[in-house]
């Protein structure tokens, strides 16, 4: 027999004993795969597109409603609010309009001229003006007026929420088509203490005829997230069907995100913990107001850390950032302190899976680099976006240019329906990238070997022998070593991969966190330095034609790797960061495509990337 069929049949062999290990003691057919269902795909959707029916998006220009929001993501061609054509290089899988509950559909009511509205002179006048074409003049009292708690009527009421969520409602069941399209139904609750971002984006599992018999939650409900997930609560008895909540933005809450203590200024405990840890599996990590993994300040040793930062100051600018908030902002930092609170309370308050998503308030689930939207429609391309304020106030400034093209939320699922995907986030099998479609597995066990990183069967080695990003490790002996199996594949119509990363974090004797990141395998033939840094993969980037090569890199990553610092008393996670070489970023594109003279602040190349969620460890 030769070689490699010698090798075949043992690993076929060594699968089907690790199956028969996790299973049955006998199995009943020949299959190996009958009576399981087998996680071979990855989905791509954006659970945080906002609509016209948004306040804020309707107010700074979009015209765009629900069916075009769906339209785009399902590949379709639009004309964008500003006239231009739109389109998705490659159509999503799935959506979230996540339109925010407060003052849902507020302007289209304003423009009908609805009768609640109408009781009131304020909404006639805005009416009235909306009717002159003074729409900029209304956006801006508007917008100012919700910031301020000043509108005259409920924006909570049934009368005006009621019709507008079921319009919600019945747009999604008209483009949801299990196994071709979903069509998540979700809502944005904007949770915002003295201008800090605490906002959670709520996905539902279900379809109409749960999701119609409770209308979303507001601001003007509570500000406080426990209050949240008490109204959650309440959905599922209610109706039978499920939530959860995934927070975004901690960068703009000013410290509030992932704080020591409730909104009520009381110590976490147990309950707090478990409670959400239940309504909050995910956290987006990064989308179009910056990253949120890591900060330079909190992990001075990661050459990667300063990735689209964002740290002026909160969600409006009305206070500056201090350094003494960031450890309560970024995920490392959380899943870290999640770890010690785990050791005090025997609860873990941030063990939380990893998305990305894109907070576009265009209609248009754009993310990727050459294709990029903006923020608003003020923002859609045009030769002097990169220049316009984003975001400015006597506590600082963000640049135009400083909007993020991110991100794109991948879910590994046994189907596309909503039942499959919503599962999916549930168990934290779920990761995150910038907007490139970069396939990444990640598995943690005890005894993989390093023969299977090359294995064509590498998720059924992965399955059968561990568990996938977002699990939990089984217990070990004394004497075991965790082992990850990871791999990466580039986007099939994007940049070649620079490396593979997996970050640990881990609880020490005395109860101090520390983290470390490991190059784990890299394209190409370099060797660490004696610093032990990995030397840059280069850069083909050319910025006066906004092209890159993939002469450099490589098309596939895969490895398995032992932890060599592992201490079995010691709780940890890891999770996986993938690199992209250099390619340009949407400035340079919009530089090229307008003949626009970029100044030397703007940034102009990019090392997209992918974040999973972690694998934890508990002695």
């Amino acid at each position: 027999m030769g070689q490699d069929k010698q090798c075949g049949l043992a690993r076929s062999l060594r699968i089907l004993a690790l199956l028969l290990m996790g299973s049955t003691p006998v199995l009943a057919g020949y299959s190996p795969y009958a009576d399981r269902e087998p996680i071979t795909r990855v989905f791509w959707g954006d659970t945080h597109l906002h609509t016209s029916a948004s306040t804020d998006a309707a107010a700074r220009g979009n015209r765009l409603g629900l069916e075009q929001a769906y339209r785009f993501a399902r590949g379709e061609e639009v004309t964008s609010s500003t006239g231009l054509q739109a389109r998705l290089r490659t159509p999503l899988d799935f959506l979230v309009v996540a339109d925010h509950s407060d003052g849902m559909g507020f302007f289209g009511m304003l423009q009908q001229g609805h009768p609640e509205l109408m009781a009131h002179e304020l909404g006639r006048r805005w009416h009235d003006l909306l009717a002159e074409g003074k729409g900029p003049v209304v956006a801006k009292e508007v917008v100012s007026a919700f910031a301020q708690g000043t509108i005259p009527w409920a924006s909570n009421d049934p009368r005006l929420m009621t019709p507008v969520w079921n319009a919600n409602i019945a747009a999604a069941e008209r483009f949801n088509e299990p196994g071709r399209f979903t069509a998540l139904i979700g809502y944005e609750w904007t949770s915002l203490v003295q201008g800090n971002n605490l906002h959670r984006v709520v996905i539902l599992r279900d379809g109409a005829d749960r999701a119609g018999k409770l209308l979303p939650y507001t601001l003007e409900d509570s500000a406080d997230p426990e209050d949240l997930w008490a109204y959650l609560e309440k959905y599922e008895k209610t109706t039978g069907g499920a939530a959860l909540a995934i927070p975004h933005n901690a960068n703009l809450s000013n410290g509030m995100m992932f704080a020591d203590t409730t909104l009520d200024g009381d110590p976490l405990d147990a309950d707090y913990a478990r409670r959400r840890s239940r309504w909050e599996p995910l956290m987006e990590i990064s989308q179009i107001k910056g990253d949120g993994e890591a900060h330079p300040f909190l992990s001075p040793n990661d050459e990667f850390a300063d990735y689209e930062t964002w740290d002026v100051g909160n969600l409006d600018l009305s206070a500056a950032k201090t350094e003494a908030m960031l450890q309560y902002e970024y995920a490392r930092e959380a899943l870290k302190r999640g770890l010690a609170g785990d050791a005090l309370l025997g609860a873990n308050p941030f063990q939380f899976g990893i998305i990305a998503s894109t907070d576009s308030h265009t209609s248009l689930s754009t993310a990727e680099e050459n294709n990029f939207f903006g923020k608003q429609s003020g923002s859609e391309p045009s030769p002097d976006r990169f220049a316009k304020a984003h975001r400015q106030s006597e506590a600082g400034r963000i640049e135009g240019w400083e909007q993020v093209s991110s991100g794109y939320a991948a879910v590994w699922a046994t189907g596309n329906t909503r039942e499959a995907l919503f599962d999916a986030m549930k168990r934290r099998e779920t990761y995150g990238t910038t907007g490139s479609r970069i396939t990444v597995r990640f598995f943690g066990g005890w005894g993989f070997l390093p023969s299977d990183a090359a294995a064509p069967d590498l998720a059924a080695l992965g399955y059968a022998g561990g568990v996938p990003m977002g699990g939990e490790l089984p217990s070990g002996n004394d004497t075991g070593t965790p082992r990850f199996l990871v791999a990466a594949q580039r986007d099939p119509a994007g940049a070649n991969l620079d490396r593979i990363q997996i970050v640990k974090g881990w609880l020490d004797d005395r109860g101090a966190t520390h983290e470390k990141v490991y190059d784990v395998i890299w394209a190409g033939e370099r060797q660490p330095g004696a610093d032990g840094r990995l030397p840059p993969v280069g850069n083909t980037v050319d910025l006066a034609t906004a092209t890159w090569q993939n002469s450099i890199g490589a098309p596939e990553l895969a490895t398995v790797w032992q932890d060599p610092d592992f201490d079995a008393k010691h709780r940890a996670f890891y999770y996986v960061r993938v690199l992209e070489i250099p390619t340009p970023r949407w400035t340079a594109y919009d530089a090229v495509r307008f003949g626009v003279e970029m100044p030397e602040r703007v940034r102009q190349t990019t090392q997209e990337r992918a974040y999973t969620s972690p694998i934890w460890y508990r002695p």
